[in-house]
């Protein structure tokens, strides 16, 4: 392979996530429809398509019926229809079923292993002639003037140091007429696109949620197919935004997360310790023993909604999914959003391609996107999140309002705070005490990432980059007690102190899950999260 190979398609897609998938589907669909041969191809950072998926694992199928009508009959990975819904108040010890609210009813929808979901899409695209290719990271955009011509994989074969080793690749040049960016929450070639192209200008900050996951395997008596639980409250204070759910799957299987808001303040807090804290309280931790932990992972949602959304469309392509910001958080899902996103950007770049041989910008995109029904599912719930900016209590009453009263209309629309500027001092705030892991319900954090089946090759460039090397002592640890030691659920970030006194930050980088939560979350944005060598990362299994 030589520096100057290169591939050339009608249309790249980076991503094989559910967004994606669904746009290379759609073209192809449209293709053969009008007799015209456009092709496509994929590009997926992950050992194969679905191994850095990870959801909380309920899909409206509004987007697959109308991608899919005959998704049963292809056999689609949509086997348990949910038959309940619950919503929990948690106390310390109490566990109080409140209304669920509307955005929450689950009937129509199913309880699913994303993971798995997105792999049967990927056969439904390979069948319709899209050629995806796992393990091939975008590492880099391809600009011919302003305009976006494709973009360049990333190098195999590099030393932690730099260093060409025997085994040495470059990367390739893939270019499209129309590249469309379906990276998922907090993408890095995503984010380099908005800052060059200013696609976040008067838009409302993006804000995230931190996701852990666990899936369990539970004594068949305790387990409920169908059943649905969310809660709120408990471990966290009224002032930190964040719930908990609960699926039971089939085959015995329950999906059990915690979501953090990454807008907490105070940094003595650990989103992964609160999440092992949570699963001893009593309502929860009897489903739970006897039981066996069977996978682990973590992942940051985007939950800024409606007013977070970027001007979508830049020179050659344009941004698709959860990279967009798609995620309907009062419903708790975003699969849904972001398949259609996927499939509207397909139908305009399909007009776009029969036009003429100018290939001008997607206009029609966003256009469209705006008379469907994400917007008017986003518009409606356009207040609901940045209401728990006020703590918890004003949270629900909003919520309450929004929903049953106002139903959206208001006049205004409330504008979200960038998670990074909301820490605090350590100094300010209480640290927390969380208990040690018992082992039986609880774990440390290196037991649950060998559960995610992480792996990078060693002797590569970190991929976890410091703009300035000495931030992280000089400001973070002295202000902020480093921050990043708890807010990383995969241990990659640890204070050490090599002569017993001076401090200075090793950096785990084969721990890495790609949540991306240390490049939102650092108080100073110092971290920036680049791709790895293609394959690395998680494999997570039925997540």
């Amino acid at each position: 392979m030589s520096e100057a190979e290169s591939m050339e398609y009608d249309v790249v897609i980076v991503g094989a996530g559910p967004a994606g998938l669904s746009a290379a589907i759609r073209i192809r669909q449209l293709s053969q429809e009008s007799g015209k041969d456009i092709s496509v191809c994929v590009l997926e950072k992950g050992s194969e398509v679905g191994a850095h998926i990870l959801a909380g694992g309920v899909l409206e199928p509004r987007a697959l019926n109308e991608l899919i009508p005959d998704w049963k009959e292809k056999g689609a990975p949509l086997d348990t229809p949910v038959t309940h819904d619950r919503f929990v108040l948690m106390g310390k010890k109490s566990a109080i079923r409140l209304p669920t609210p509307k955005q929450m009813h689950n009937k129509g929808n199913y309880i699913i292993s994303l993971g798995n979901f997105t792999k049967w899409l990927g056969t439904q695209a390979e069948a319709l002639g899209v050629q995806i290719f796992p393990g091939f990271p975008a590492a880099d955009i391809l600009l011919q003037g302003n305009r976006v011509v494709g973009i360049i994989t990333g190098e195999f074969g590099r030393s932690k140091e730099g260093q060409e080793k025997p085994s040495y690749q470059p990367g390739m040049a893939i270019k499209g007429k129309y590249v469309l960016f379906a990276e998922g929450s907090r993408g890095s070639l995503s984010q380099k696109l908005m800052e060059h192209y200013k696609l976040r200008r008067g838009v409302s900050p993006q804000t995230y949620g931190l996701g852990i996951k666990e899936l369990w395997e539970v004594a068949p008596e305790k387990h409920k197919a169908g059943t649905v639980m969310h809660t709120i409250g408990w471990p966290l204070d009224t002032s930190t935004y964040g719930g908990s759910f609960v699926y039971h799957m089939s085959n015995r299987q329950v999906a059990i997360g915690f979501v953090v808001g990454l807008d907490y303040s105070n940094p003595h807090l650990d989103p992964y310790l609160e999440f092992q804290r949570f699963k001893t309280h009593p309502a929860i931790r009897p489903l739970l023993e006897g039981g066996k932990r069977i996978s682990y992972g973590a992942r940051a949602l985007n939950e800024g909604g409606y007013q977070s959304i970027p001007r979508l469309i830049f020179p050659g392509g344009a941004l698709i999914g959860c990279g967009a910001g798609f995620m309907n958080v009062p419903k708790i899902k975003g699969a849904h959003t972001a398949m259609k996103s996927g499939m509207v950007a397909a139908e305009a770049v399909f007009e776009a391609l029969g036009e003429d041989d100018e290939y001008g910008m997607l206009e029609s995109y966003p256009e469209m996107l705006r008379t469907s029904w994400v917007y008017k599912e986003l518009y409606k719930v356009r207040n609901i999140r940045p209401g728990f900016h006020f703590g918890m209590w004003f949270g629900l009453l909003n919520a309450a309002l929004e929903t049953y009263i106002f139903r959206g209309k208001l006049p205004w629309t409330i504008a979200h705070k960038a998670d990074h500027t909301q820490l605090k001092k350590a100094s300010q705030c209480k640290k927390i005490d969380y208990p040690k892991p018992d082992g039986i319900v609880t774990f440390d954090r290196m037991s649950s990432v060998f559960l995610s089946s992480t792996n990078h090759e060693e002797d590569q460039p970190v991929h976890l980059t410091l703009k300035d090397p000495n931030i992280p002592v000089a400001l973070n640890l002295k202000d902020y007690d480093a921050p990043e030691q708890r807010y990383c659920p995969a241990g990659v970030y640890e204070i050490v102190r090599d002569d017993g006194s001076t401090p200075r930050l090793q950096i785990n980088a084969q721990n890495c899950v790609h949540c991306k939560t240390c490049d939102i979350k650092d108080p100073t944005q110092n971290i920036v999260w680049v791709t790895p060598e293609g394959g690395g990362g998680p494999n997570y299994s039925g997540m």
